[in-house]
């Protein structure tokens, strides 16, 4: 039954599809509740993926938002994770060899980076992410990351995405994370520079522009930057 299985819509291109962009939702760490679509952190990506969409649609970019079983991560059964990748399958199947960016806010975030693995993905943009002190990182090795996190944030600790960013930089083919002012778990009071900043990630990564023109007019020398400095990036 269909009622068993994630939700998976598609935001398409009119152009020959280059890459795909799987967006994830947050959740809880328990609850076994269904995501309904009118579910706040289901809501709150339908406006990223119709940004990203709209930034990379003359590129051949297609767009993908999952809508999860359940709403919780569920360990040690990991749902969330089980339903990324059966997205990832159902974009393989629909689009052999093309590669895929994931984005995903606060849970939909630690599960991004955990499916970092999938051979057809890119690079991983998690946004406010759950990342506990004993999330791995394996997965994102070879990988580009960019994590961005409000220092307000009182929902996923921001000092937990930095400790990840971390521990897992020097396995990433390039890693850098944002800092967020003024700004809390919900991307609501800056929305435009958190859109800003997943659609230049989504087009430096993918190739549509050049990272110069990429990253314009949010912040420069983004990936040459010295360590300590990429992992802590104002804005």
């Amino acid at each position: 039954m269909t009622e068993d299985l994630p939700h998976l819509s598609v935001i398409p291109t009119r152009k020959q599809v280059k890459a795909v962009v799987l967006v994830l939702h947050g959740g809880a760490e328990h609850g076994t509740g269904r995501v309904r679509p009118w579910k706040l952190p289901y809501l709150r990506m339908i406006p990223i993926a119709r940004a990203i969409s709209a930034a990379g649609a003359s590129g051949g970019i297609e767009v993908r938002l999952l809508r999860n079983r359940v709403r919780g991560w569920n360990a040690p059964q990991l749902d969330p994770v089980h339903d990324a990748r059966w997205a990832l399958d159902r974009i393989r199947a629909d689009h052999p060899d093309i590669p895929v960016v994931v984005v995903g806010h606060s849970l939909g975030g630690r599960v991004a980076l955990r499916v970092a693995d999938d051979p057809t993905v890119l690079g991983v943009c998690a946004l406010a992410p759950w990342t506990p002190e004993d999330e791995p990182v394996q997965s994102v090795e070879g990988k580009s990351v960019l994590i961005a996190h409000g220092v307000r944030d009182q929902v996923t600790d921001p000092a937990g995405s930095y400790s990840f960013a971390r521990r897992a930089e020097s396995r990433t083919f390039q890693l850098a994370r944002f800092e967020l002012g003024h700004e809390g778990h919900s991307m609501i009071r800056r929305f435009t520079l958190w859109n800003r900043l997943v659609c230049a990630f989504v087009l430096d990564v993918v190739g549509t522009v050049t990272s110069t023109q990429a990253w314009q007019g949010i912040s420069t020398s983004i990936w040459t930057r010295p360590v300590e400095q990429r992992l802590r990036i104002p804005l």
